[in-house]
Parts: structure tokens; C-alpha cells; sequence
């Protein structure tokens, strides 16, 4: 089996048959430039007579010069240095050529012992070779330059088409009749910024062109790159973007802090310009360029900490190469999870979720980048059946589940008592039974800052899936056990920066439950690849919890939504109390204290001292749990959550000594 990499960087992998069909239909023959090899012979020749004329020697040396001219073309087409299409010619095309002349050159100096009659001296031969490898260059360079600009009815335009047409070449670089271009200044001139350019440079359907790059590091200010100027942000003003007519800016400065961002944001959208961000990695969209994606600015860069990427290689070969089982696959968390496993490389990728539309969906964004790269499988069951979960464990024998699964909006719980119970409590104890018992690898369930002292059904379900998975981490049955705790995260079902943004869209007003609330929020990407981590690192039972930052008060959340949105709160949209939701608490807590938590190697990500149940322990408080189910009651199943979950409190008893607190810190 072998793996084929595309110019795009996509990676297809092929069998023995495949190889064969590959074979069948390899095109016969090169596609060679002959008039180029002809162009190439003059230059030699050429170099050839100058070097004899200014030598001084008495006689031509008739079998040496043909005999390196053979030498030069025969690594050249062995290179193939004349099936390439020199306009669009790059480093790596240059590159072969240098190495097959150099390579020539080697020969020739030691064909130069063995030649008879009249020769060319050893420097003379690097001579001969090397000058004619520099008018090669020069040529091909000016050619892909030309050609660049042959489109453009500048002066530069004019004189190149006369050049190409001065050498019989026609054809030019047409755009579209009706492309535009659109300057653009880049943030930003390192690493990022520099292929931005290259990629917009290479890209000849690419509408945009940068004219100028701005960076904060004096060295860099008032040089150039690929002709571009550097300058400080002091320098960018209206009349210096009018002059450049420039209409947007492209953020390519991806560890640039929130407040600098935020900072920048409002002085550029001052100046009535388009305002975008780089992101070198992402899909392509119909905006892309082919090998960029310019997003547009989303209110989140500017709210919250920036993503941090934090998988490395010993995260990524935990996982490559592995049967890994996602329940919830399509969900929100399930499906990112699905997309950073599949840039690990596993064998076999198995999406398990009762709703098939969003598990479809994952499967077919996956498969369109990854085509058949690894094995994408979806399996459509409710972790509450445990014949269908069980024969899903049969049929892939997963090494690695990832138990995304749960119900987890708040209020429709509340109502939904039973459920909840079923669902997130059962339907998680089915999971890591069958894990043990098929002996998968490792059990990583996903939990949720609301299981920390719940005021919900939703939180003490969640609690209790916690305890489950401590309690089989007891069995040490091989399989190693784990859960991960964490916040809200953006842009998930449910979320509130949604709702903003439509509320916003719509001249508001912006609904919030309480003016004290507060939340921690996390990125889904971010959230996700810290999962993997903790996953990658634990040994067995235990609870991580991810440092999920500081807290955000609601309130100013939407105050600031609406600024950055162009509006004024409570004059241009008013913002508007509407109580608290049922099961909900003013504050979420993570105990992210670190003299109270176990310290992993990542900063990011803690271990909280948990006491694990025995089996008998357990299997008490789910017994009270499964009559509850049985019963039907909603009413039924919470107290009997309250009663296996000591720490489960009514949303009035936390909020009051919240309030209490806060009155007591106040004085």
C-alpha cells in the first residue's frame, strides 16, 4: 500500500490495484518543450564561442564542447527540467535545475582527463557550465515575470508583452473580465503574513493584492518584502490608505493578543474598511482563493482568550492508527472531536449518534477532505439500547471511545427528568460496561462545569456519570478510565452568542436571565484538543479539569456584542431581564485552584481529587435511580438524584448564599 500526496497536500492512499490502475492510464510519454531545448542549445553554444574567443586558445575544442553539451542534456531530461511550465516555475523548479547542471558540471570537470585533443581547463569548464546555468535562470525568472504581467495594461504590462511576443510567445496572463482587485493591507509581517502573500502571488484567480504590510517590531519598519512595504501602525492613516486605495485588512498575526485586537478593530473599522482574518489551514469556501481563506472577523476574536493549539506528537500518536469510537459524533463537541482525530491518522473513525442528519453531515465533511485516507463509519443507535451499542462494539472492537453523548440543555431537562436520567446516567453506564468488557483501550467521558455542585438535573446527571466512570477505573481491567470537565463553549447548540448575534440582527432587544451572571467560555476547538490531551496522558480514574480562564459576567458580554457590533447599548438596543431559567445558578464553578488540584504538564489542564464508590456503592445509587425511570415521575427521578448526589442543591439555596456572600464581600 502507498500514499500519493497531491499538489493540494491531500493525501490519498492506494492499494496494489490501485497501483495498477495508475499504471494504465500514466501518460506514455512527456509532454516535452522542444522549442525550449532548441532556446537552451543557442545559450550554450553561445557561451561556448565567447569562452573560446576570450580564451586565447589556437584551436576549438571540437569533442569537448558537444561532448558536455550531451552530458548537461542528459541530466537535464532525467531531471525533467524541460515538462515543466516555466511561467508558473517556483524554488523547487529552479532547484532541479541548478542540481542537474551541477550535476553535469561534475561529470564534464572529470571527462575533462580523458577527452583528447584540444580541452577545456577545469575552471574553464565550471565556466562554460555555470554561465550558462545563470542565463537559463535569468531567462525562465524574466519569462514567469513577464508572463505575471502581461495581463495588465501598465506600462510594465506593455513592455512585457512586447518581450514575450519579441520571442514568438502569444500567449499572457488573462483574468476574468469581470475580476477586481481589492488592496489589502496585511497585520502582521511574519511568518503567517509572508505566506499570505506567496499564496495570493501564486494564485493567479486571486482578487487580492497586498499593498502594504503593518508590524509593531522596529527592525522590520521601512523595508520591503517582495517588493511590499513594512510600515509601524503610527503610520497607518486615512490619506496613507486612500493613497494605496486600500478597502480591506487581513489579520495574519494568529498569537496576537485579544486586547490588541480589539484595539486594532475599532481603529480600522474607523476608517470604513472590510476587516478580515487569515487562517492558512481552513477548508476552502467560495471566497477562498484556492489556498488561502480570508474569514471574516467574528465578534469571539475579540471577546475571548485567544485558541491555543496544544496537541503534539506524542498526543497525535496516541491516537494514530487507532479504532475510535465517538458517541454523539454529530453533536457540537462529537463532531469536533471527530475532526481532530481524523487529523491524527486513526485506522478507523466510528461516528455513533441517534440523530443521523448531523452525524451525516460530519461524515460527509470528512470524507470529502480525507476521501478514503482512513475508514469513516457512522452507526445510528441511542446509547440508552444496549443491544445496538453493544453490536456497534462487536463489529469494531473500538480501542479508544470518547463518550460525547448526553442530553445538555438545562431547562428542557428540568422538564425532563427522566429522560436525563436515562440518557446521560444509563446510557453512559452501557458505554463503559461494553468498553470493559470489549476491552477497549480507553474510556474518556466528556463532562461539565455543572456536575461541580449541580442546581440542575442536567449537572447531577452529569455527576453521577463521573462516579461511574471512577468506579470502573477500580476494576483494573485493562481499560483505562477518565472523564473531562469543562465549560460552556462557543458557538455549541444552545449557546448564547448566537442568540446575540440574531437578537442584534434583528435592532434587539438583547434578553439575558440575570444581570450577575456569570460564565467561563471555551472555543469548541479548543475544548476539544484538550480532551484529546487529557486523554493522551492518563493513567487511570481520573477526573481532569481544563483551565477554562476567567469568568465572563453575561452582561457585559452583551454590552460589548453590541458596541463591537456598530450599536450603542440601551440607546440603540436595549438589553432586557427575563429571570433565570429553571435549574440555572448565577455562577458556574471549575475548582480550577491550583493548591487544591493535581498539576499535569499541561498548564491548561489540572486533576481534581475525587473519591471514588465501590461497585456496591454504586450499584445503590443506581438502583434508587432505575426505579425512578421505572416510575415515570419527573418528581420522582430528582429527588432521586438528590439523594444519590449529596452535593445537589436547589438553584434558590446556592444563588441565596451566593447573594449572601457577595453582600458580606461588599461591606
Amino acid at each position: 500500500m502507498i500514499a500519493i500526496i497531491s499538489v493540494t497536500g491531500s493525501v490519498c492512499v492506494m492499494d496494489k490495484n490501485s497501483e495498477k490502475n495508475m499504471a494504465e492510464v500514466k501518460p506514455k510519454k512527456l509532454n516535452i518543450r522542444w522549442m525550449l531545448v532548441f532556446f537552451d542549445m543557442v545559450v550554450f553554444a553561445v557561451c561556448a564561442a565567447v569562452l573560446f574567443f576570450t580564451g586565447g586558445k589556437a584551436e576549438f575544442p571540437y569533442f569537448a564542447a558537444p561532448a558536455f553539451l550531451v552530458l548537461v542534456y542528459i541530466f537535464r531530461f532525467i531531471f525533467k527540467i524541460y515538462s515543466q511550465i516555466w511561467r508558473y516555475g517556483g524554488i523547487s523548479s529552479y532547484l532541479k535545475l541548478i542540481i542537474s547542471d551541477a550535476f553535469a558540471c561534475v561529470c564534464a570537470v572529470i571527462l575533462c582527463f580523458f577527452i583528447p585533443g584540444p580541452k577545456y581547463t577545469v575552471a574553464e569548464t565550471v565556466s562554460l557550465i555555470g554561465v550558462d546555468l545563470l542565463l537559463l535562470l535569468t531567462a525562465r525568472i524574466s519569462y514567469g515575470m513577464c508572463y505575471k504581467y502581461s495581463g495588465s495594461d501598465s506600462f510594465v504590462g506593455r513592455v512585457s508583452r512586447f518581450l514575450l511576443g519579441l520571442f514568438g510567445m502569444k500567449e499572457k496572463h488573462v483574468d476574468s473580465a469581470d475580476k477586481r482587485t481589492v488592496n489589502i493591507v496585511i497585520v502582521g509581517a511574519g511568518k503567517d503574513g509572508i505566506a499570505l502573500s506567496d499564496a495570493l502571488a501564486a494564485d493567479n484567480s486571486a482578487i487580492y493584492k497586498p499593498v502594504l504590510y503593518v508590524d509593531i517590531k522596529k527592525e522590520k519598519i521601512g523595508r520591503r518584502i517582495s517588493d511590499v512595504a513594512i510600515i509601524s501602525e503610527e503610520q497607518v492613516t486615512r490619506q496613507m490608505l486612500a493613497a494605496y486605495n486600500v478597502s480591506m485588512f487581513v489579520f495574519a498575526l494568529p498569537d496576537m493578543s485579544v486586547e490588541k485586537k480589539k484595539e486594532l478593530y475599532e481603529k480600522y473599522r474607523e476608517y470604513g474598511c472590510t476587516l478580515k482574518v487569515y487562517e492558512k489551514s481552513s477548508l476552502l469556501t467560495s471566497e477562498n482563493t484556492g489556498v488561502v481563506k480570508l474569514r471574516e472577523f467574528e465578534i469571539e476574536d475579540l471577546l475571548f482568550r485567544n485558541v491555543r493549539q496544544v496537541a503534539d506528537e506524542r498526543v497525535v500518536s496516541y491516537y494514530e492508527g487507532k479504532t475510535v469510537l465517538v458517541t454523539g459524533g454529530g453533536g457540537s463537541i462529537g463532531s469536533e472531536l471527530c475532526r481532530q482525530i481524523a487529523e491524527m491518522n486513526p485506522r478507523t473513525l466510528v461516528i455513533l449518534d441517534i440523530y443521523e442528519n448531523s452525524a451525516y453531515d460530519i461524515q460527509q465533511e470528512l470524507l470529502q477532505k480525507y476521501k478514503d485516507k482512513f475508514e469513516i463509519k457512522v452507526e445510528i443507535a441511542s446509547v440508552c439500547n444496549m443491544d445496538a451499542i453493544e453490536k456497534v462494539f462487536r463489529a469494531y472492537q473500538p480501542q479508544i471511545v470518547l463518550h460525547a453523548a448526553a442530553h445538555k440543555h438545562v431547562p428542557l431537562m428540568e422538564k425532563n427528568c427522566v429522560e436525563a436520567v436515562s440518557n446521560n446516567v444509563f446510557g453512559t453506564y452501557n458505554v463503559v460496561m461494553l468498553s470493559e468488557k470489549y476491552k477497549a483501550e480507553h474510556f474518556i467521558m466528556i463532562s461539565t462545569d455543572k456536575a461541580v455542585n449541580p442546581t440542575n438535573v442536567m449537572g447531577a446527571t452529569k455527576r453521577v456519570c463521573e462516579m461511574i466512570t471512577g468506579c470502573f477505573a477500580n476494576h483494573n481491567c485493562g481499560t483505562v478510565y477518565s472523564a473531562t470537565r469543562f465549560g460552556n463553549v462557543l458557538g455549541s447548540a444552545g449557546s448564547v452568542i448566537p442568540l446575540f448575534k440574531r437578537q442584534i440582527a434583528n435592532g434587539g432587544p438583547v434578553t439575558i436571565t440575570d444581570k450577575r451572571i456569570n460564565r467561563y467560555f471555551m472555543t469548541i476547538p479548543e475544548a476539544s484538543q484538550l480532551v484529546l490531551q487529557s486523554g493522551a496522558m492518563a493513567k487511570n480514574g481520573e477526573l481532569f479539569v481544563l483551565d477554562m480562564g476567567q469568568p465572563v459576567k453575561i452582561l457585559d458580554l452583551a454590552e460589548n456584542m453590541i458596541r463591537l457590533s456598530g450599536y450603542v447599548p440601551y440607546k440603540d438596543i436595549d438589553i432586557v431581564e427575563t429571570g433565570l431559567r429553571p435549574g440555572e445558578k448565577l455562577y458556574e464553578e471549575l475548582l480550577v485552584k491550583s493548591e487544591e488540584l493535581g498539576k499535569t504538564e499541561n498548564n491548561l489542564i489540572y486533576i481534581e481529587k475525587d473519591v471514588s464508590l465501590s461497585d456496591a456503592e454504586l450499584e445503590e445509587k443506581l438502583a434508587v435511580l432505575r426505579d425512578a425511570v421505572e416510575s415515570g415521575s419527573d418528581e420522582e427521578a430528582r429527588h432521586a438524584l438528590m439523594s444519590v448526589v449529596p452535593t445537589y442543591h436547589t438553584p434558590a439555596e446556592v444563588n441565596g448564599a451566593y447573594d449572601k456572600e457577595k453582600e458580606t464581600a461588599d461591606k
